[in-house]
């Protein structure tokens, strides 16, 4: 839960800096000189592009959520079995131990999805967010039935 309050007051602020940001954008327009029109259609091109990474993003979690609520509710959501040290931080060999089993039985059904959330859990525990995030993208072009890029 913490996590979502921190994503949306994340965003929020975004947005705010997005609307400032363009607004200063619309108003060098608006000054009508060709150097003022140029720079500001340059700052433009920033908020456009953070509300796009910003929309990306949302949709990416949100997707995923549904997954890991689906997957909860047929009971096939991985066990928290990771060693801790007394900080609770996850110990890096217990992680390489859970992450060795959910990349084999990835292997073994490389065309459900289930494996690939497990699998992106596992990365996440491993510390290897790119990796984590490119397999729960896997898994969710996998239970939307779209192609897969290898």
């Amino acid at each position: 839960m913490r996590a979502k309050i921190t994503y949306f007051i994340t965003a929020a602020v975004l947005v705010v800096y997005f609307v400032l940001v363009g607004s200063r954008g619309l108003m060098l327009i608006e000054h009508g000189t060709l150097l003022t029109v140029t720079f500001g259609v340059a700052v433009l091109i920033l908020p456009i592009i953070g509300v796009w990474f910003l929309w990306q993003n949302t949709r990416f979690v949100t997707r995923a959520n549904l997954l890991a609520t689906e997957l909860e509710a047929e009971g096939g959501l991985p066990v928290d079995e990771l060693e801790r040290d007394r900080y609770g931080r996850i110990l890096r060999d217990s992680a390489d131990e859970v992450f060795a089993r959910r990349k084999a039985e990835t292997e073994d059904a490389p065309g459900d999805w289930r494996s690939w959330f497990r699998l992106a859990v596992a990365y996440h525990d491993a510390r290897d967010t790119p990796r984590a995030r490119k397999a729960m993208q896997r898994a969710i072009a996998l239970h939307d039935k779209k192609p897969v890029q290898v």
